[in-house]
Parts: C-alpha cells; structure tokens; sequence
C-alpha cells in the first residue's frame, strides 16, 4: 500500500503522519508513506486544502486530521 501525505510541513501535516503511521502499525499493514511538498504535485491530486491523504491514488481525507479509528477505518477498507 503507498500512502501519500499532502501538505507543505505544517503541523497538521505533521500530525496527519505521525497519525497514519500509527494506524498502519496497530493494523500490521505494510505501507510506505511518503510526504508530498511541492504544490503543483498537491494541486494534481486535485486538493485545495492540506493536509491530505491519498492511499494508492486515491485522496481519502482533505484538510482535517481523522481520529484513530477512522484512520484505521480507512487503512483496513484498503487491505480487504
């Protein structure tokens, strides 16, 4: 699973990893997380509001940080 965080480096941005990163391991699910800066490449997602996250392409949250189990939610709908 490729994960992607959308964000310049703020601090939402910041939590939304350190969040993600913790899902992923209470769900044992192999990922690799990868933080996206560069505006245009956000702006290609077709997200206008950061933080973000896209799993495998998809953009799944946009400008908020999800709560634990909604971010497990998210991750465990993409492993079944």
């Amino acid at each position: 699973m490729k994960i992607q965080i959308l964000g310049t480096g703020c601090s939402k941005c910041k939590a939304l990893t350190e969040a993600t990163e913790h899902a992923a391991k209470d769900l044992g699910v192999a990922c690799e997380i990868e933080k996206v800066v560069d505006i245009a490449e956000i702006m290609s997602f077709g997200v206008m509001m950061t933080p973000a996250l896209v799993v495998d392409g998809n953009v799944k949250v946009v400008g908020k940080i999800p709560n634990a189990d909604e971010m497990k939610k998210i991750l465990s709908d993409k492993t079944n």
